[in-house]
């Protein structure tokens, strides 16, 4: 059950906010939008420290001092993909008028789809490799921290399904088809997930190496995005705050049910 909640959840987050296009005429709060990523953010860097890393060098301690080179290769090797696709797929972020990656023709909310759905892979990623560490015996991952940061990916993934749909419906599309690509661009998430649960199980020793890829991924997709996006505009406070509420609550629930 636990397995089926993790792997919906964030898909469900995106779902919902592409929903506002049928209820909504413009795109949802500022200020509410910066609580909603302050706070997944300050959840996925708290996972990121005590669901992936952590068990990532727990999972290595057969190699001594250097223990830590599983989570080091494989935190570098997230980092060095997010900063490829980056570099490779034309994406634009929100609030920004200049466009990322490689020069194309297509326009400004196509773009901005291409840019939720970079980083949302990543995200699916690591609650696949969250998931994959629960059902390890090898593993002190719990399925209670897959599911907290299930929520908190969802809580995120909530305006950015508006961010999407909105504008689609601004362009004069329809309300189906502006919902349907909202939603689409959260659909990456569930097949980053499976993914990586089938590279766990077919390949059980690159576990520790999967759970530091998914950190570093998630890492850069947090400082590279969400924490300007929540910090973005003169009162920046509201953004930081969700963060530390974020942070605490999966760091305190991390160590509660560990």
């Amino acid at each position: 059950m636990g397995v089926w909640i993790s792997l919906c959840l964030p898909f469900l987050g995106t779902g919902l906010g592409a929903a506002c296009v049928f209820f909504l005429k413009r795109e949802v709060n500022v200020g509410l939008q910066r609580l909603f990523i302050g706070f997944a953010a300050g959840v996925m860097v708290a996972a990121s420290v005590w669901s992936l890393i952590i068990p990532a060098l727990e999972m290595s301690e057969d190699l001594g001092r250097w223990n830590f080179l599983p989570a080091l290769v494989g935190f570098g090797l997230g980092i060095l993909f997010l900063f490829a696709m980056d570099c490779l797929i034309p994406h634009l972020h929100q609030g920004q008028d200049l466009p990322e990656g490689r020069k194309c023709k297509l326009g400004k909310t196509a773009m901005l789809m291409l840019a939720v759905t970079i980083h949302n892979f990543p995200e699916g990623a690591a609650c696949g490799a969250i998931l994959a560490g629960a059902l390890s015996e090898e593993s002190s991952v719990t399925m209670a921290a897959a599911i907290m940061l299930a929520i908190g990916i969802s809580i995120q993934n909530f305006p950015e399904g508006a961010i999407i749909s909105l504008p689609f419906r601004a362009e004069g599309k329809s309300l189906g088809k502006s919902f349907g690509l909202g939603v689409l661009s959260g659909a990456v998430e569930p097949v980053g997930a499976v993914v990586t649960i089938l590279l766990a199980r077919v390949m059980t020793p690159i576990l520790s190496y999967l759970l530091a890829f998914a950190a570093g991924a998630m890492l850069y997709v947090v400082v590279e995005e969400l924490i300007p996006e929540a910090n973005e505009g003169n009162d920046n406070n509201r953004g930081t705050i969700a963060f530390a509420v974020g942070f605490a609550l999966m760091m305190t629930l991390d160590v509660m049910l560990g």
